[in-house]
């Protein structure tokens, strides 16, 4: 494993730098268009007296700067990570360019991040935290990665935290549902910006109550794993304590389960008048199209606590129309947020369909971090951290947002939507409609219920 040192950096000093900086315009100071000679000295001199730190300085130090991205191009979660990179690749596209999007959440942008420009570089991780850790490992020896991304699968998400605390390189994680990321298992080094567990669960519990009433049986199918886990145990909490709902049964699977004949089986014979499914992926495609095969729905009410990106266009409208699910962000709000209109509509020119949620979490999670560094004046990894730290509200596709310091979560709303009847889409993506937007302070737990430490900045 690395130990975030490199000969180079081994060898350098306070002296050597500011010697090298002066011969070459690199190091402690950039090089950016717009300065009396076409260039502009920025300086980043809060970081200069700091020894190495993981992959810094040396992953700072060229005209170009690296990122990695292990996210899942195969497997039962391709679509979902295939949507992510989309979102990633447009928003490094925005910061090299300087897009009036990326600068409306990032002010300080110009063209590249602090004169330099921004790399991605992709790894499949097959949503298996073995193969995104050693993804990462190899940016991290090979590329000098000043950031990290991907996930899709919380039990990847983890498995990245706690790497990125021992290699002292920033992470931010792509999708992760879990309360767990930001809840026990989160780290000074990780930021999540989209919505989990918790925070669904605290939005459509009161919906579903109001809809389908008090002391109603439910069955829950779970995933095997931190994300399946937390979701269920949020809605069921929610749901027991303030409408008196009774688990009948919860059917636990593992990751990449093809035949949910078992399953099912015992769901029809559970007695269950809803059926809350908190599958991803194709997972989540399999069961309700197998549920529809065994009868089970439409008898059954289906609720999506956890929207998966593609779900409705994978299974089809008919199974989701009214169907009530909580999600991260649905294109139609740009009929709301000015910022959403303007992202759906580069998304759509730039791939021809638009976006999903996991498209515009990814985006955001770059121009969050375009936003940090920029406003710190360096890629030193503690002082981009103690900008997050700040709480600062700023301005995003769902609205105004800021970061918890207590648990790097930002504090962000979570959309309601209800499926769709084919006959009343407007077009061929109109698959939901948005019911709420619920603020997302109200939502959250306590920095520390779920027992977050947040470790050192070195």
């Amino acid at each position: 494993m690395s130990n975030g040192k490199t000969p180079f950096s081994k060898s350098l000093s306070r002296r050597h730098l500011l010697q090298q900086t002066a011969a070459t315009g690199l190091g402690l100071g950039v090089l950016s268009v717009g300065g009396p000679r076409g260039f502009e000295f920025v300086s980043s001199a809060a970081a200069e007296d700091q020894p190495p730190l993981g992959t810094w300085p040396a992953g700072s130090q060229g005209d170009t700067v690296n990122i990695g991205a292990a996210t899942p191009l195969t497997g039962t979660y391709a679509s979902s990570g295939e949507d992510e990179l989309k979102g990633w690749q447009l928003a490094v596209e925005h910061i090299n360019n300087g897009d009036p999007l990326l600068k409306k959440i990032a002010p300080k942008v110009t063209k590249g991040l602090l004169g330099k420009k921004v790399n991605l570089l992709v790894a499949d991780s097959g949503a298996k935290p073995n193969d995104a850790v050693q993804a990462e490992q190899t940016f991290i020896n090979q590329n000098k990665i000043i950031l990290m991304t991907g996930s899709t699968s919380s039990a990847v998400a983890v498995a990245l935290n706690h790497f990125a605390e021992r290699e002292k390189v920033l992470y931010v994680t792509g999708i992760s549902g879990s309360n767990d990321t930001t809840g026990k298992d989160c780290v000074r080094y990780s930021f999540r910006q989209n919505f989990y567990g918790e925070t669904a669960a605290n939005a459509i519990g009161p919906v579903l109550i109001k809809v389908f009433g008090k002391n109603r049986k439910a069955a829950w199918m779970t995933p095997d794993y931190t994300y399946g886990h937390t979701v269920t145990k949020s809605s069921f909490d929610y749901l027991s304590k303030n409408g008196g709902w009774t688990m009948v049964t919860n059917q636990v699977s593992p990751l990449g389960t093809q035949d949910f004949s078992q399953y099912l089986t015992n769901i029809a014979n559970s007695g269950a008048e809803i059926l809350l499914n908190v599958n991803w992926g194709r997972d989540a495609v399999l069961s309700i199209q197998q549920a529809k095969q065994f009868g089970i729905l439409p008898k059954m009410k289906l609720v999506i606590p956890y929207q998966i990106p593609f779900l409705a266009k994978e299974v089809g409208p008919e199974l989701t129309e009214g169907v009530y699910a909580a999600t991260d962000f649905w294109w139609t709000l740009e009929d709301k947020y000015p910022l959403a209109k303007m992202f759906v509509d580069a998304f759509y020119k730039k791939y021809n369909y638009r976006p999903e949620w996991g498209a515009n979490n990814s985006y955001m999670s770059f121009a969050i971090w375009a936003r940090m560094v920029s406003e710190a004046g360096t890629f030193y990894p503690p002082d981009v951290i103690k900008t997050y730290e700040k709480g600062e509200t700023f301005d995003s596709t769902v609205g105004p947002v800021h970061f918890r310091p207590q648990d790097h979560q930002l504090v962000r709303p979570v959309i309601i939507v209800r499926g769709k009847a084919p006959k009343a889409m407007k077009n061929n993506e109109d698959y939901w409609e948005v019911t709420e937007v619920d603020p997302g302070a109200p939502l959250m737990q306590k920095p520390d219920a779920f027992g977050c430490t947040l470790g050192d900045y070195t």
